[in-house]
């Protein structure tokens, strides 16, 4: 007889069969998911978009639901927060939340077992202990579990590695929303007051505004240097190209050509002189392969690459990493969690992807997997750098299951993680110096012997890199060269870049300031705020966010400091780690912030900030138009509104004539709002500055200066003259 042995009752049988019974034990499920008369389990992810894949993970027993996001949260009226009894947080559930609490209570009634599957990082932990709260769940088997990825797999593992709540990821997010919203509460009512319109500040927002004002500021500051770059052509014996060689400098270890005048005598000087090699160094170099993708590495190289905005790049590697429909396979989880600061690989993706190199490309290119070293600085560690959830889904087999943005997204991911795994790219180098009397050249080249992780990624670096000059293999100290030409290129230097988006988020991660989940969502909000605007790629501050940012740097100068708040992330960091209490650290917060606030509101009692009436009149009612701030920048309004509802743009003058035509300069701005300088005449007249125009002439050509921060510059490039900027030249913006 045979007897299908499910809960080891061996014993049992024996006594009851004897001992011929034959027993078959057949691997079945857990007796968790054996049926609807074993115990009920519910899972509460955050986002619908999982419920189908991981309910199909899981199986029957199991029945997931979605909170949308937060539940409660801090409530809009006000501030939130009782000051008078130590900094409570007064949570109310979110509006428009009802209906789906009553669902989620309902089936929380018919679980025995509750598992909290938000996202894993603080923001996660802390809408699980939000849900944990407003579904009453005290009384019943509650459990924490998270997942990277959204794999079959991944989620079983989830399961058996349940924990409690992480009350110090969850104070550390605490501590974040009521900073937040305390600099937003406290702040922003005088924004209002003092611009007469609905403006907002925030905490880390406000010093990236900042941020920007600075790199603006450095730019139009910023005056060009002249200099030269000169370049020798040589000719050697068999040669069948001439050879070119770089200025390095003379005997005064000055390489620099600063004039015409300099760049003419050094001319002079080496075509009287003998070019004679001086040393030849051959060497190899590696090319390290890059790291796996960050949250910050992936929007600077999704925006330099594929031009997509960090608000883009972050919503389509959402959608990766929620499930994408494979045919074949269901809706699956394609990459891992999209927001971290971790380079980390898991040792077992990173043997999967050792075995995939080796049979694709051989094991030449297999990079042995090594250990990480920490660098010390505070990383997510928790999280994995962003992958794909299986290399064996390359872009090509994806391609018909993913929109074409989706696909371009995996395969920059796919492409920089199989990259990360595989070997440097090895290159030969051949360096050698020239001499010409007391003048110094060089040349160098190198050669690609081995492609390494290039066979499968290059970067924008890299491919710079690959257009280097090629040197004749037969040199020696002996080589006779015959001079023939010189080339020379004049230059000016460069002021700093305009910040990218990209730039920006590199920027804000140097600085320490904000964190993964926060760098897409402060650029949207001052793009959205028309503090700043975008054109092409390039972020310009408005009229507007100039105004914000410099009261918000003369009221509140330690909110937009940058140590101070690359400072709180790291306080942040350490309530994570549970070494600092997160009640302290908002006790000493508030009471600053509170003085901080006091005193403006004194001075902006002060301040009556009345319409400026204007030489303009009305056409339809026939008084002085007068000059009012909207959400774009200045225009003229009638003020017999609501009789008379007549507006203008407003244009300007700044008390200087056109070089052009004759008639007034005023302020102007683009269609995106950045401010430049032109004749009110035009189009007809097409004069235009970005900087503003001076009444002071130029001393050297009699044209018009234009103002670049304590300077003065001749708008006319070619004259170039640069002077001081008196105080009688020192005109409002």
């Amino acid at each position: 007889m045979i007897w299908y042995g499910l809960l080891n009752i061996e014993d049992k049988i024996y006594d009851f069969f004897g001992k011929g019974a034959v027993i078959c034990n057949v691997s079945l499920p857990d007796a968790e998911v054996l049926g609807n008369e074993m115990s009920k389990n519910l899972v509460i992810v955050e986002s619908p978009a999982k419920v189908k894949t991981i309910k199909k993970f899981l199986g029957s027993n199991y029945e997931v639901m979605a909170s949308n996001g937060h539940v409660r949260d801090l409530p809009k009226s006000n501030l939130g927060v009782d000051v008078d009894n130590d900094y409570e947080p007064k949570y109310i559930t979110i509006r428009g939340k009802g209906d789906l609490v009553a669902a989620l209570k309902k089936e929380v009634k018919k679980a025995d077992k509750i598992y909290l599957a938000t996202d894993p990082d603080r923001e996660g932990e802390a809408i699980s202990w939000h849900l944990f709260h407003t579904l009453k769940l005290e009384n019943k088997k509650v459990y924490r579990i998270t997942f990277n990825e959204i794999t079959k797999t991944a989620v079983k593992e989830s399961i058996k590695n349940a924990r409690d709540i992480d009350m110090n990821l969850v104070n550390a997010q605490q501590a974040r929303r009521m900073l937040d919203r305390m600099v937003g509460y406290r702040i922003s009512p005088l924004l209002w007051a003092k611009v007469k319109r609905g403006l907002s500040a925030g905490r880390v927002q406000s010093v990236a505004l900042r941020v920007i004002c600075e790199r603006e500021e450095e730019i139009d500051a910023f005056i060009p240097r002249e200099y030269w770059t000169l370049d020798a052509l040589l000719e050697s014996e068999g040669s069948k190209k001439p050879l070119r060689v770089h200025y390095n400098g003379g005997e005064d270890k000055s390489n620099e050509i600063n004039t015409k005048d300099k760049l003419d005598e050094v001319v002079s000087d080496i075509k009287k002189e003998r070019f004679e090699i001086t040393g030849i160094k051959r060497g190899e170099r590696m090319r390290k392969q890059p790291l796996p993708f960050t949250t910050s590495t992936l929007q600077q190289e999704a925006s330099k690459v594929l031009n997509f905005s960090t608000q883009k790049t972050m919503r389509l590697a959402q959608q990766l990493y929620e499930g994408i429909d494979i045919k074949g396979n269901g809706t699956v989880g394609v990459i891992t969690y999209l927001r971290t600061d971790s380079t980390r690989i898991a040792r077992e993706a990173a043997a999967n992807a050792s075995e995939y190199i080796k049979e694709e490309y051989g094991e030449a290119y297999n990079c042995p997997i090594q250990e990480q070293k920490k660098d010390g600085k505070k990383i997510q560690d928790a999280h994995e750098a962003i992958r794909p959830t299986d290399i064996r889904r390359t872009p090509e087999a994806l391609k018909e299951s993913l929109s074409r943005d989706q696909f371009r997204l995996y395969s920059l991911i796919w492409k920089r993680f199989a990259a990360s795994m595989m070997m440097p790219a090895k290159y030969e180098t051949l360096s050698v110096k020239f001499k010409a009397g007391d003048h110094k050249f060089s040349a160098s080249a190198s050669k690609r012997v081995f492609d390494g992780f290039m066979k499968i990624y290059t970067s924008e670096d890299d491919k710079e890199e690959e257009e280097e000059d090629i040197l004749p293999c037969d040199l020696n100290e002996d080589t006779v060269f015959k001079f023939i030409n010189t080339e020379e290129k004049q230059h000016f230097t460069q002021p700093p870049a305009h910040f990218t988006e990209a730039s920006l988020v590199k920027a804000l991660e140097e600085l320490g300031i904000g964190r993964p989940s926060t760098y897409a969502p402060t650029i949207t909000t001052i793009l959205a705020r028309r503090y700043v605007i975008k054109e092409g790629k390039n972020l310009y501050v408005t009229e507007l966010g100039e105004v914000v940012n410099k009261m918000m740097v003369e009221a509140f100068p330690g909110i937009v400091d940058k140590d101070f708040t690359a400072n709180l992330e790291f306080l942040l960091d350490n309530v994570e780690e549970g070494s600092v209490d997160w009640k302290t650290l908002i006790r000493n917060f508030y009471p600053d912030l509170d003085a901080a606030v006091i005193a403006a509101e004194k001075e902006l009692e002060k301040v009556e900030i009345k319409d400026e009436v204007s030489d303009e009149i009305c056409e339809e009612c026939g008084r002085n138009m007068v000059i009012k701030y909207g959400p774009h920048g200045k225009f003229l309004a009638c003020p017999g509104f609501p009789d008379c509802r007549n507006t203008k743009p407003y244009l300007e003058k700044i008390g200087i004539k056109c070089p052009k035509c004759g008639k007034d300069i005023v302020v102007r701005k683009t269609k995106k709002g950045r401010r430049f300088y032109g004749c009110e005449a035009g189009p007809e007249c097409d004069f235009m500055s970005w900087q503003k125009p001076s009444e002071v002439k130029c001393a050297k050509c009699g044209g018009m200066m234009v103002e670049k921060g304590s300077k003065l510059q001749c708008i006319d490039q070619d004259c170039g003259y640069v002077t001081d900027k008196p105080n009688n030249a020192v005109l409002n913006s």
